[in-house]
């Protein structure tokens, strides 16, 4: 899998952004490929970056100008982009490089360069009440929009991401959530984790109404991506058409029903509001953890502490 060797860019080409996407290829075995396509769109920000400094070949980079790039980015922090974005743009420079080089000597911490992220949800998700979604949902069906509500639906009912809601197999889940009351999500999961992981989310009455509609909006089609279009098109159809509509009417976002799916689960494992709703947590410490380890499950995080940014604070 590794090609490191004494050549231009340590053997993987002759140009260090090209280098850099061969070398992801071979370190993901050729797969994920959302992942490998988001470090190789940071990365060819730090090659243009280096250019700039007269560096054209990854052998060249050093942890001075690593300390460099990340300064300018912490820098940029103050200038439109957000805490977060500057580290993932420095964790994909390290994810590159240790691609490149086959090993972590270059390797920087984000956190030292760049202010640390509040990733705590203070305010209640505005998908909590369905009541508030309905205008929403009545507008985009009036302009013939069924399957943004389709996805819109999934989401807040199953707590999935808006390309999980867009690939879900809605025979099989139809099955599933008659026969088990529940469904496994597979398909569109990030870094392809559901090919591998079982993930099961606890289909309700208002989860089943969703995939019959779902199912209705598809038009015979296994998933809700229209026959003609690619994924990347239907993604940015889903979330412009969404937005357009339930940014007046204050529907909140996609990632917002995300949350009050989240925010629901955690009261039906604990008994008690999701810290974001109560302004502090209620639930024993044992009972919450153990309801966030089920949510990031369910959710399709690797890490509970994610949960913090749809539930709140654990604290």
């Amino acid at each position: 899998m590794r090609k490191v060797g004494g050549g231009r860019n340590f053997g993987w080409g002759k140009q260090m952004e090209w280098a850099g996407k061969q070398a992801l290829r071979a370190a993901f075995g050729g797969g994920h490929y959302g992942t490998v396509a988001s470090h190789t769109a940071r990365w060819r920000k730090f090659c243009e970056w280096s250019r700039e400094q007269g560096v054209r070949d990854a052998r060249d980079v050093s942890r001075s100008e690593l300390a460099q790039f990340a300064e300018h980015l912490s820098q940029q922090t103050g200038k439109g982009i957000s805490n977060g974005y500057a580290k993932n743009q420095l964790t994909s420079v390290n994810v590159v490089l240790e691609s490149l080089r086959g090993d972590r000597a270059l390797w920087v911490r984000p956190s030292d360069y760049i202010g640390q992220r509040s990733c705590v949800r203070t305010d209640a998700p505005v998908g909590l009440d369905r009541d508030r979604l309905q205008p929403v949902i009545e507008r985009l069906v009036a302009g013939d929009k069924e399957r943004v509500v389709a996805v819109a639906m999934l989401c807040r009912e199953f707590g999935l991401r808006r390309k999980e809601a867009s690939l879900l197999d809605l025979r099989l889940a139809s099955h599933q959530a008659g026969q088990l009351g529940r469904i496994n999500v597979v398909a569109g999961t990030k870094g392809g984790r559901g090919r591998s992981v079982d993930r099961w989310v606890p289909a309700t009455d208002a989860g089943r109404h969703a995939i019959q509609f779902a199912e209705r909006a598809a038009e015979g089609n296994a998933n809700l991506v229209p026959t003609g279009n690619n994924l990347a098109q239907w993604l940015t159809y889903v979330s412009k058409h969404w937005s357009r509509i339930a940014n007046p009417l204050d529907g909140g976002s996609l990632r917002d029903l995300r949350a009050a799916y989240a925010c629901d689960r955690y009261t039906q494992l604990t008994e008690a509001p999701a810290p974001v709703i109560a302004g502090q947590r209620i639930a024993n410490t044992a009972v919450d953890q153990a309801a966030r380890q089920v949510l990031s499950q369910e959710l399709g995080h690797r890490r509970s502490t994610v949960l913090e940014s749809y539930i709140g604070s654990s604290r």
